[in-house]
């Protein structure tokens, strides 16, 4: 059997990328829309651009934050993909009044740099491993580059769910796991070969899981 993923569509995010790749890969793949298409899935995928406090915003109006805060309590597997990695934080400094799914401790920063670092971030970037038995890095050599576009990171470099670190002024967390919960801050689905190879790694793991 194989996995069937949900990408999760709340109205906002870069949603028709990331459908691209997985059909690419030939993944089963559908869109989730209501709370109740959930369950239909063995793993959900949350991408994400724009703002903190608008994602959040469309996830209750869709009625789909609290099932997907059960979904990752539950330990179900979760790939949240650049907003979708600084929604499972506290808050953010964009948004101070929108409260996030508050999966992991702290609130997400806004970068403050001199000025030859141009904010946002765009562009590609070194992660570096600093967990490299994560299943999203199998195959994956340490510190290659993937495709960043972001204004606020997650400050937690030094914590034990995170899995890599990119260095941009600061250090900070460009992908994180715990459990089988991943995020990451860029976007695999356009960051080409490797890119594509972390969402296969993504799909591989979820079909081992359902296999213990």
């Amino acid at each position: 059997m194989s996995a069937r993923i949900g990408i999760i569509d709340y109205g906002m995010g870069n949603l028709g990328s990331v459908t691209n790749a997985c059909r690419y890969l030939n993944l089963s793949a559908g869109i989730i829309t209501k709370p109740d298409e959930i369950d239909q899935y063995t793993a959900l995928i949350l991408p994400g651009v724009g703002a903190f406090g608008d994602c959040v915003s469309h996830l209750v109006d869709h009625g789909l934050q609290e099932p997907l805060r059960q979904w990752i309590q539950a330990d179900r597997p979760f790939l949240g993909i650049c907003l979708g990695l600084q929604v499972l934080f506290e808050g953010s400094e964009e948004s101070p009044d929108a409260k996030g799914l508050g999966i992991f401790p702290g609130v997400v920063r806004r970068f403050r740099l001199p000025p030859e670092y141009k904010v946002p971030q765009i562009g590609w970037s070194r992660v570096q491993q600093q967990k490299s038995e994560c299943p999203l890095f199998r195959d994956i050599a340490d510190s290659m580059h993937f495709y960043f576009v972001h204004s606020y990171y997650a400050d937690s470099a030094s914590a034990d769910f995170t899995a890599g670190i990119t260095t941009y002024g600061v250090d900070y967390t460009s992908a994180l796991w715990q459990g089988k919960t991943m995020a990451v801050q860029f976007h695999p689905e356009k960051s080409q070969r490797l890119g594509l190879q972390m969402l296969s790694n993504f799909a591989v793991w979820v079909k081992e899981e359902m296999e213990r």
